[in-house]
């Protein structure tokens, strides 16, 4: 049983049998939450020491690590028995996905710093934070994933089964043991 299988056994019905059935979701959504943290962390320490004036900016460096991260745990996790593609190719659209995604998860602090006006001297700071927070990190995410999911499904990991599941641990032990007729 691999660890994502692990994980969801120990779910309560009915949310159990929703996960099995919809793992690569769920793998999208570890994978999404990671990266989500990765990103959060990243924005808020960039916007903070580094680029205090250039909040748009920071947000787009802060996904652009978290895409890199979020590329590798896709790949290898959540659509690991997907493809269809050469990997440059693959890797080309992924990231023209996560540019469109970015620009998307972008687009709410945009829209809030510079149309609402939702910074500083025209709100309090603590406005100002909670406007950035939510526009950024919780509007602009849930677009931007929406997307991504539609788009990794569509157009970077269209075929189910293009590559050969590796096998983990406990399968290995059971093809050997097929194999050398133990079972």
């Amino acid at each position: 049983m691999s660890l994502g299988e692990t994980v969801i056994s120990r779910f309560p019905e009915p949310i159990r049998s929703i996960a099995l059935k919809h793992r690569e979701l769920v793998k999208f959504a570890l994978v999404g939450g990671t990266c989500f943290i990765i990103d959060t962390a990243l924005f808020f320490g960039i916007k903070t020491v580094v680029l205090p004036n250039n909040p748009v900016t920071a947000k787009i460096i802060a996904t652009l690590v978290a895409t890199i991260v979020s590329y590798i745990l896709n790949r290898e996790w959540s659509f690991r028995t997907r493809g269809g593609r050469e990997r440059h190719h693959e890797a080309l659209l992924f990231f023209l996905v996560n540019g469109i995604g970015i620009v998307l998860n972008s687009a709410p602090l945009y829209v809030a710093r510079y149309l609402f006006h939702l910074q500083e001297p025209h709100v309090s700071r603590l406005t100002e934070e909670i406007s950035d927070f939510l526009s950024a990190q919780i509007i602009g995410t849930l677009i931007a994933m929406a997307f991504r999911w539609y788009g990794y499904k569509k157009w970077v990991f269209p075929e189910q089964n293009a590559r050969v599941r590796r096998p983990v641990e406990d399968d290995r032990s059971i093809e050997e043991e097929k194999e050398l007729g133990h079972s």
